[in-house]
């Protein structure tokens, strides 16, 4: 092959049927995303899932693209752009459809409520006390009697209300004990 030379037919002639692309990328999406789906959120940091899903797939496709394993550039196109239409299709179903939102991004599971630690929503995100108290101690609280509210996030970070002072914190320890 010369240098100047391009097989324009193989450039650009689908390898695979288009179809079949299309039905693949979808596949990959959705267990991809229902895997993902079921890591608890500590694992997944501070980007969504739907985020780290489309950053993934689309690596992989655009290796396979320019390492030349797709016999055709429309082939590599084309699993690029579906998943980038997955990924906006969730977007607009997560922004119209509250139950959507819900599967994309979780409601924040409390893990703390008035200083008392809450171990069944600790065992559920797999968190232990430690990593728990040193997520506190990041936001400048170094103990638990003064955190009004500790959640677990849909995007994996823990969110922290303190008590604004010793007086509010004496107030709901008294409502805790008189509600028991």
């Amino acid at each position: 092959m010369d240098w100047w030379t391009l097989d324009w037919h193989n450039l650009f002639a689908p390898s695979v049927p288009v179809l079949e692309t299309l039905v693949r990328g979808s596949l990959t999406y959705f267990l991809l995303f229902g895997i993902l789906r079921l890591i608890p959120n500590r694992h997944i940091g501070t980007i969504g899932i739907a985020d780290l899903l489309v950053v993934v797939l689309l690596t992989t496709a655009v290796h396979n693209a320019l390492a030349n394993n797709y016999h055709s550039f429309t082939d590599g196109a084309l699993l690029v752009l579906t998943i980038a239409l997955w990924s906006q299709v969730f977007n607009w179903l997560g922004f119209h459809v509250p139950w959507f939102q819900r599967l994309l991004r979780p409601p924040p599971l409390p893990l703390v409520r008035r200083g008392r630690i809450i171990p069944a929503n600790m065992q559920r995100e797999l968190i232990t006390e430690d990593e728990l108290m040193s997520q506190i101690r990041q936001q400048g609280i170094d103990d638990l009697s003064h955190v009004k509210n500790a959640h677990m996030e849909g995007d994996g970070r823990i969110s922290v209300v303190a008590y604004a002072d010793a007086a509010q914190r004496q107030s709901h320890a008294t409502n805790a004990k008189r509600d028991s």
